[in-house]
């Protein structure tokens, strides 16, 4: 049986801006761009999220429901540093460390020696350290499986955790909306609900047969989690599929020269993003995302080996000929996949016999 915790730092961002600069403390706020820009909100504090604030709110909706909203732009040098603080401390209870984002995580403390062994105590512990070293505060989840553990530390947020013990997963699983199940978005659950099907227990009255006939292979999962079963281990390292830059213009681009001028900029921001994993990674594909000024957005892309700016143009010319309007949004990407370290040996070998 795994011990697996699930650590979420609370509106992270936001509670290091509020620890930066005590001023903003009790206020409502917003970490993200300007509303004068089209920017959208990265998170915000438990004060903003009263007025119906969340994460990736257009910046102006939020102001215009909360006139008094502090916004302040993102520090993500800071946000990083933070971060790694914060996996420096996991990883004094335990290896198995798989980070979801800069603010969470699911930690493997199964054979961990600290705390007696006590994954309780060891999250106790961490979060304690992590409110009196960094001056922030995180919640945890503490369940048998990654599935459980996550939706646990959401439970008693802020600063809380929440403890599913092997003996209550059934009892705990059974009234469990399905809207929480892991991979359950608004679609499948409005088909859910059309079935009747509302919590867990429902959802159990169904084989999974039934299920398969009516969600596809996602039926399975279904049938599973809907009785707490996730076998899924602890990732130590997550594969990155992709790799892209975006941005959102203030004024919309009117027309397929305006917006080949923005290549180089673009091309150049992924450049030094490609430097902190290309050891890790070999690129097998390149795209351009446009987003137009009503919303529609479509994707170019096309096979490549390599990441060269010379791919791009013409991928961003085949994109706006396909709506031929304004365009309020640039992404340029490339498709990844991680490097085999033996065939690159091997490949170096032959450029070496060569």
């Amino acid at each position: 049986m795994r011990k697996i915790i699930h650590c979420d730092c609370d509106c992270f961002y936001a509670a290091i801006e509020m620890r930066d600069n005590p001023e903003l403390r009790g206020k409502p706020l917003a970490v993200g761009g300007s509303s004068e820009r089209r920017g959208v909100v990265a998170t915000c504090n438990y004060e903003a999220r009263k007025y119906g604030i969340h994460s990736a709110m257009p910046m102006a909706t939020a102001l215009r429901r909360c006139s008094q909203l502090r916004v302040v732009p993102p520090r993500m040098d800071i946000y990083r540093q933070v971060s790694r603080q914060v996996q420096a401390i996991f990883s004094d209870y335990t290896d198995l460390i798989e980070p979801l984002s800069l603010d969470e995580a699911y930690l493997d403390v199964s054979e961990a020696q600290a705390c007696r062994g006590s994954a309780t105590l060891i999250a106790s512990e961490i979060r304690q350290r992590v409110r009196e070293t960094l001056g922030i505060t995180i919640s945890a989840g503490i369940a048998p499986n990654k599935f459980l553990a996550k939706i646990a530390s959401d439970w008693n947020k802020p600063d809380g955790q929440y403890v599913i013990r092997p003996q209550e997963v059934d009892d705990f699983v059974r009234q469990l909306p399905v809207k929480k199940l892991f991979g359950v978005g608004k679609v499948t659950a409005g088909r859910l609900h059309s079935l009747g099907i509302s919590t867990c227990e429902d959802l159990r009255a169904y084989s999974e047969q039934a299920l398969l006939a009516q969600f596809g292979s996602f039926g399975a999962r279904l049938h599973q989690l809907c009785r707490g079963i996730d076998d899924r281990p602890v990732k130590v390292e997550r594969q990155r599929k992709s790799l892209s830059v975006e941005n959102t213009f203030a004024a919309d681009l009117p027309d397929l020269d305006a917006c080949l001028q923005h290549i180089d900029e673009l091309y150049q921001q992924m450049q030094r993003r490609w430097q902190s994993i290309h050891s890790r990674y070999r690129v097998s594909g390149c795209f351009v995302k446009l987003k137009f000024n009503n919303f529609v957005s479509t994707t170019a892309e096309h096979l490549a080996d390599d990441m060269h700016r010379d791919w791009f143009p013409g991928l961003m010319a085949q994109a706006w000929q396909r709506h031929q309007r304004p365009v309020r949004l640039i992404g340029l990407g490339v498709r990844l996949k991680p490097r085999d370290p033996e065939t690159e040996v091997d490949q170096l070998q032959l450029a070496l016999d060569d």
